[in-house]
């Protein structure tokens, strides 16, 4: 089954910036469209961000539109989050899933996701 492999989470302050990214060892992400979600504590994971196979389309959540950018390198097999402007609210898990159509229904395994924590 699809399993994807989150990074680049980190200890980063407030109004500071992150470049998450997901790769797929041994699939090829090319057909996949992919979300990136979050889970902070106490809360349920929620969606962030999502980009097409054919990276044409995105969407974002509310609270990250304008500060986050979602992108795709298929020559790398790696989807991306950069993520500017953090705020102490954006401290979660983050993780990447391939998402069917960018519905919210999630078609891979949960990773182990990585630790954003904003914070001064």
């Amino acid at each position: 089954q699809l399993q994807l492999v989150e990074s680049g989470g980190d200890l980063v302050q407030p109004g500071g910036s992150l470049r998450l990214s997901c790769a797929a060892p041994g699939f090829t992400l090319d057909y996949y469209d992919i979300g990136w979600f979050r889970q902070a504590p106490g809360k349920e994971r929620e969606g962030v961000s999502c980009i097409r196979s054919s990276g044409s389309t995105t969407n974002y959540a509310d609270s990250v539109k304008g500060r986050f950018t979602i992108s795709r390198d298929n020559a790398k097999n790696t989807v991306y989050l950069q993520m500017n402007s953090l705020k102490p609210e954006d401290t979660a898990i983050y993780y990447c899933a391939a998402d069917l159509d960018c519905s919210g229904y999630v078609i891979s395994r949960w990773g182990q996701g990585t630790q954003v924590t904003v914070s001064s």
